[in-house]
């Protein structure tokens, strides 16, 4: 007589207790952030109202043209000390070394509030035989805030560029100089484009970053999102409620700014991956159609 066949194996679920304790803990600390927030002597009704003001929507503006322009200042001058740092002339190289070692190495709120008082030291602002102002005039905090933020990310550009550069395989120009390429041609044609890979994401990181940066205009006295906040919280004494808009604000600017990182980065990655990872609009429809499906995709 054959033995009876042996019964299938039943698989027992390991149970993740730590699991249960940690989504406790987490849900335990929401709820105390919650209770605490609607105990909090915050008007909450005012905060739609200051969102739209014209005074916060004017420093919107001017936070986001201000950190645009400085953004652009700064990649043109990565783009031109990453080549100066790589060049073969010593005193070519070593003026950009010093250039991206003394951005990087004082605080951007010193460099804001130097060139914000610079006319204590100079003057005029004199172009020799074509221009010439009082250093007052022409000082703005736009122009101190655009100095002091473009050139302190230039210096951080400068790297991110150098690194992007030498990231691109050197058999790529030496095949693009056996061809004839001029120098220029080399890296507007060959290297550029494939250290774009390299360089667009921290780039973009770097640009979310000066959304935030652009608050220290603040200091001298230009008018973007912060400073105008402060300018309403000093009469009407509701700090933390013209401060939770700012916050906002700067949420929903890092946010969009964010997803269109994110659309760059995948439109560089085109040629280095087979597949392209899908958009946050191709996982939606994707999920959706699995949960119609029961977890299977037609």
């Amino acid at each position: 007589m054959a033995d009876p066949a042996p019964a299938a194996p039943r698989a027992v679920p390991v149970r993740h207790y730590g699991r249960y304790v940690a989504a406790t803990l987490v849900l335990a600390v929401v709820a105390l952030f919650v209770v605490a927030a609607s105990k909090a002597q915050i008007s909450y009704g005012v905060i739609p109202d200051y969102l739209t003001s014209p005074i916060i929507l004017d420093g919107l503006r001017m936070t986001v043209y201000i950190s645009v322009a400085a953004q652009l200042v700064g990649i043109a001058l990565g783009v031109l000390f990453a080549v100066m740092r790589l060049s073969k002339n010593p005193v070519v190289a070593s003026v950009s070394w010093f250039y991206i070692w003394f951005f990087r190495g004082t605080p951007v709120l010193v460099q804001l509030v130097i060139w914000f008082n610079l006319s204590l030291v100079f003057q005029t602002f004199t172009i020799p035989g074509i221009y010439s102002m009082s250093m007052n005039s022409f000082m703005t905090p736009f122009v101190a805030a655009l100095l002091g933020l473009g050139l302190n990310e230039g210096a951080y550009m400068a790297e991110i560029v150098r690194a992007g550069i030498i990231s691109v395989d050197e058999g790529q120009t030496e095949a693009a100089q056996a061809l004839g390429m001029t120098a220029g041609q080399l890296m507007r044609r060959v290297v550029l484009p494939q250290a774009m890979r390299v360089i667009v994401p921290p780039t973009g990181n770097e640009f979310i970053n000066m959304l935030k940066t652009s608050s220290l205009a603040s200091l001298v006295l230009l008018g973007e999102l912060f400073r105008n906040a402060a300018n309403i919280y000093t009469r009407s004494l509701q700090t933390i409620e013209l401060l939770l808009v700012i916050s906002a604000w700067y949420l929903v600017l890092t946010s969009v700014f964010s997803v269109g990182q994110y659309y760059v980065e995948r439109r560089f990655a085109r040629g280095a991956a087979r597949a392209l990872p899908d958009t946050p609009l191709q996982r939606l429809r994707r999920n959706l159609r699995r949960g119609r499906t029961g977890g299977r995709i037609r």
